[in-house]
């Protein structure tokens, strides 16, 4: 007999040509994040060192706001692509094989969709802001397409990282996000806390 088809192709095989260069693309973008959230939180001890000793660090405040949008955005892709974003995979996981592709590429399709509109409607609030020369409210004047300018990359690599692994998926590869099923009840319990 035929020994069954496994449900996704081994890594490498018939490896997806953009792959690597896609990764890396997550991978600067998790970095960016990361250095956003340290600049956050020297801002955060400027801002209440300055309190303590009478220094008022003009527009810290809003630059800080700024930091925080870039640094959800711009870690959303590497965070869905390393499969530590919040998702049904419990409810997947105890599928069969063939359900749980139907099930992966269901899911996939509406997130790319969802995404797709949040990128579009970022990347247009972004260039509104460039077009009628928007300035920012507030005490730090500057045009307000630059603060808003990582959210609409973020979002956009965050789409393009859910086309990515759509197309893994339907050509039968495994998406980079997909973890095992959990082998004993421990496992599961450990795996429904973190979800939380």
């Amino acid at each position: 007999r035929a020994m069954a088809r496994p449900l996704f192709a081994q890594p490498g095989e018939k490896d997806f040509i953009m792959r690597r260069p896609l990764s890396l693309l997550y991978l600067a973008c998790g970095w960016l994040a990361g250095i956003s959230l340290i600049g956050i939180c020297i801002l955060m001890l400027l801002l209440s060192l300055g309190r303590i000793i009478g220094f008022n660090l003009r527009g810290g405040d809003e630059i800080t706001a700024w930091a925080s949008t870039a640094t959800f955005a711009l870690g959303l892709a590497h965070t869905f692509y390393h499969g530590e974003m919040v998702r049904v995979g419990l409810l997947i996981e105890g599928l069969s094989s063939r359900w749980r592709l139907v099930a992966e590429s269901l899911c996939l399709i509406i997130g790319c969709v969802f995404t797709g509109l949040l990128a579009f409607y970022c990347i247009d609030f972004v260039w509104d802001g460039y077009r009628f020369h928007e300035p920012t409210p507030g005490v730090l004047v500057i045009p307000l397409w630059i603060p808003q300018a990582p959210l609409a990359f973020g979002t956009s690599v965050l789409f393009i990282a859910m086309v990515e692994q759509l197309i893994l998926c339907l050509t039968g590869r495994r998406p980079t996000y997909a973890k095992d099923a959990p082998k004993t009840t421990e496992e599961v319990l450990e795996r429904a806390a973190s979800s939380v």
